[in-house]
């Protein structure tokens, strides 16, 4: 199928025309690479990237917290007020996303220990690569350095959906579940869990509403 331009706005209603027109020629062109061409595959597919991006408006993964409470919150085995207890001090790094994705992300996803790489590995993409493993096997199916994928993923849009293809399809294999509409399991896969479900409900409503 084609998605039209008028599709997507009604669809994705923040974007305006002329990002509504440029998107779904970019859908158009690279989700067929990638086997995403009926009804059924662009529904699941469509509405999880609206939610994970909302609506194309995040590329890149935001570590730019400004308070110690919320990075508490979302990572509170590694983080307290005090810095003891075997946790880090929270205010240290309150508008410090370099440090905080080496904090958080070095030792683990294939990034190394003292380095860079949780931060150079950050979440790119409409459905976000992180860490170098993923950024690694990502950058092998289309034979280039990772590093070179993980600054385009983050700043162009062929990038930013070409990644959420290949996620979708190549590195989680989520075709079948689209093709049986199992959208709860298709969220599991992609979120590890269900947040966000009711707005991924919504997105998909439209697209079942609005893709003919």
């Amino acid at each position: 199928m084609l998605l039209t331009a008028q599709q997507l706005k009604l669809i994705a209603p923040s974007l305006s025309v002329a990002k509504a027109t440029e998107l779904a020629e970019l859908i158009n062109l690279v989700a067929p690479n990638y086997g995403i061409t009926n009804k059924n595959l662009f529904e699941e597919f469509l509405a999880t990237i609206l939610h994970e991006s909302s609506e194309f408006s995040r590329k890149e993964e935001n570590l730019n917290y400004t308070t110690p409470e919320r990075i508490i919150k979302i990572w509170p085995s590694r983080f307290n007020y005090t810095g003891v207890g075997g946790k880090k001090n929270a205010t240290a790094f309150v508008r410090n996303p370099k440090a905080l994705a080496n904090e958080v992300y070095n030792g683990r996803m294939g990034n190394k220990t003292g380095s860079n790489d949780g931060y150079d590995f950050r979440g790119g993409g409409f459905i976000q690569l992180t860490g170098r493993d993923m950024y690694n096997a990502y950058a092998r199916y289309h034979g280039i350095a990772a590093s070179e994928v993980a600054d385009k993923t983050r700043k162009l849009d062929w990038w930013a959906l070409d990644s959420a293809c290949w996620v979708f399809v190549i590195e989680k294999k989520l075709l079948p579940l689209a093709e049986r509409n199992d959208f709860i399991t298709i969220t599991k896969r992609i979120n590890g869990g269900t947040i966000g479900l009711n707005d991924r409900m919504a997105y998909l409503a439209r697209c079942r509403k609005f893709l003919v």
